[in-house]
């Protein structure tokens, strides 16, 4: 679902947003980590906690799509039903949230 046309994104999208800015952070700083040679758990540790960070996140979109997009389209009820269980069936297999 897109933007919010009323009262700017979402605030899920602005927590998103607002984490994801963070992992960025955390990115840049494995990224020195690996430039100075630090010691490699600690790289891997690092790299853990910003998948975690990540998948986080994931969970929180994912959140936002069932409350809004899958729900809508439920109770639409018809083929959107079908169509929009069977993307987020697909999405689920593919995705390690």
């Amino acid at each position: 679902m897109a933007e919010e046309k009323k009262g700017g994104p979402h605030p899920i999208n602005k927590q998103a947003l607002r984490r994801l800015k963070n992992i960025e952070g955390q990115v840049r700083g494995i990224q020195r980590m690996v430039e100075e040679g630090k010691y490699c758990v600690d790289i891997l540790t690092q790299i853990s906690a910003a998948r975690a960070a990540l998948n986080s996140v994931g969970m929180l979109i994912l959140r936002r799509h069932i409350e809004t997009c899958v729900t809508n389209a439920i109770a639409a009820g018809g083929e959107g039903k079908k169509e929009i269980i069977d993307e987020l069936m697909s999405m689920l297999s593919k995705a390690r949230l």
